[in-house]
């Protein structure tokens, strides 16, 4: 099978469109700011952002020794940024200290990310003469350079001020609502996800029939784990209760004055990171795994079929030990004020997405197809309850003898699967599950009768008449369809978390929800940009080379 890269340049379509030659004339693409972006209240800066120039681009040499990051740098104007990043970091008065431009901290992180280097290297790179080309782009003027406090407060602001307006949405849950909070720090996300629609690497069909997916990675804390059992208790003043004595382990007495503040084996610096047992299986829980200390992103990622990439729509960061439907319902819940014109065809998610919660958000608020992974339970163990309850450990409908139904399409507008049994009886089809005391073909079935040319239908829409939906899907699961919808997905958010992994993100470099919440936003935000450079890069060397 072809690899994605060669499937986009082999279309005439991407490499027409999309290369530096559609683009020039509308370089350099511009940060969007939204209109009621208020302006900075800052008068002066110690460093000073400004876009310099694309004309490196006019040379075809250009586009073969240029790292994606370094193209971005030239393609895109981020001089509208100023303002949008000062409100995220709470400004709202010009006194105070001068303080760098945000724009020059907010590419000077990326530049970190994208490296994979530690806050002080970064810093010290920035003076170093073979860099001090960055160092122009990014707006620092010779010899001022933010220190490593300065960056730690630049990342620190902007996760804070992420959540600090205590904004939530609302999530129906069995018989209560949930309030999800929010995540400001989505809407340089969403920015994001504009300025690479308006390049053109993102084609109209796969935003109108769109096919999103979302899972957990989980990123070790910077900090080192001294209890697995820690919870928020640990962090109360002494007297405390002692989580891991609790479950008959050793635990901490909390008698020392190391202790009297907080448990002396509880990690300060990453009170929001807890313990984890991962087994990659959200189906059994009892098989082997790996522990893990730390937090865990739950990105929103869109999926191009066409072109075979990905991009972040969305994204939150929890504790590691927290489960996902929740929280993802709510980012579903959201799209519609990001993205007011996204069209969602489908929603593809392992089984840790198999709960009403975010089954229901899927059919009944997007109104899309729900192609996530069974979860099991104890009920499905029987093949005679299949019968009784009338699907099997599938979601596949059975009829009252025993044989399987069998899909006969999705009807949107109705949004309901349609299931026939197409007389399997007759046809020496084998049930699927042998009744006791049933002779076979059964001669009681009155959907044999010719006034039923079908058999018997079926039509499922949001659950079975059980009042279940754990096993509801609008996709058959096993189907070409299905496996064509789910790999599709899980390719999408596989490529996010190598892209993560390579950017050395599996251990995070920095301490703290807050610097955590804005590394991992910023993160993404640089994921979706050096993808649309990546793409502008391969258009354009598949125009020069045809």
């Amino acid at each position: 099978m072809a690899r994605p890269e060669q499937t986009r340049t082999r279309d005439p379509d991407f490499v027409g469109s999309c290369g530096f030659s559609a683009l020039q004339d509308r370089l350099p693409l511009r940060w969007p700011r939204p209109p009621d972006t208020p302006a900075s209240p800052k008068l002066r800066y110690r460093s000073g952002y400004q876009y310099l120039s694309w004309d490196e681009l006019t040379d075809p040499a250009h586009w073969n020794d240029t790292e994606d990051f370094d193209l971005l740098l030239r393609l895109v104007d981020f001089s509208p940024l100023r303002d949008v990043l000062a409100a995220r970091l709470g400004w709202t008065s010009a006194k105070g200290k001068v303080p760098f431009d945000p724009v020059s901290l907010f590419l000077l992180t990326l530049w970190q990310i994208v490296n994979g280097w530690s806050r002080a290297k970064t810093l010290r790179n920035l003076r170093k003469e073979r860099y001090v080309d960055y160092a122009r782009l990014f707006g620092f003027r010779p010899g001022v350079f933010p220190s490593e406090g300065g960056l730690r407060h630049f990342l620190t602001s902007l996760g804070e001020n992420s959540s600090a307006q205590g904004e939530c949405v609302s999530v129906a849950q069995s018989e209560q609502v949930i309030e999800v909070g929010i995540q400001a720090l989505n809407q340089l996300i969403a920015q994001s996800v504009a300025l690479l629609r308006e390049s053109g690497v993102f084609p109209e069909l796969a935003w109108q029939q769109a096919l999103l997916c979302p899972d957990g990675q989980i990123h070790d804390a910077a900090s080192r784990m001294r209890c697995q059992n820690v919870t928020a208790s640990c962090y109360l003043p002494a007297p405390r209760p002692c989580p891991a004595k609790d479950k008959g382990l050793r635990g901490c007495d909390c008698d020392t004055p190391r202790c009297a503040l907080v448990c002396k084996r509880a990690t300060p610096w990453d009170r929001a990171a807890r313990f984890v047992w991962y087994t990659a299986d959200n189906q059994d829980d009892e098989k082997d795994g790996q522990g893990f200390y730390g937090y865990r992103s739950l990105p929103l990622q869109l999926a191009d079929p066409a072109r075979r990439f990905s991009i972040t729509l969305l994204d939150d960061l929890r504790p590691a030990n927290q489960r996902e439907e929740l929280p993802a319902s709510a980012l579903l819940l959201q799209l519609a004020e990001y993205y007011p014109d996204l069209q969602v065809d489908a929603v593809a998610g392992d089984a840790g997405y198999g709960y009403q919660v975010f089954l229901h958000t899927v059919y009944d608020h997007l109104h899309a197809r729900r192609v996530v992974d069974l979860r099991s339970h104890p009920s499905d163990d029987d093949p005679q309850n299949w019968v009784l309850r009338g699907y099997d450990d599938c979601g596949r409908p059975i009829c009252p003898f025993g044989y399987s139904l069998a899909a006969n399409g999705f009807d949107p507008s109705r949004q309901r699967t349609k299931w026939v049994c197409q007389k399997a009886c007759l046809k020496n089809g084998q049930p699927k599950v042998q009744i006791p005391q049933v002779s076979y073909p059964p001669p009681d079935c009155p959907y044999q009768q010719t006034d039923h040319p079908h058999g018997r239908i079926f039509n499922l829409a949001e659950r079975f008449p059980d009042g279940s939906i754990r096993l509801a899907r609008d996709v058959p699961v096993g189907s070409p369809s299905w496996k064509a919808l789910y790999h599709r997905g899980r390719n999408a958010v596989e490529g996010r978390n190598a892209t993560f992994q390579a950017w050395g993100l599996k251990r995070l470099p920095v301490y703290g929800l807050p610097r955590v919440t804005a590394f991992i936003f910023l993160a993404d935000v640089l994921n979706n940009l050096t993808t649309m450079s990546r793409l502008i890069r391969e258009a354009t060397l598949a125009s020069q080379n045809p």
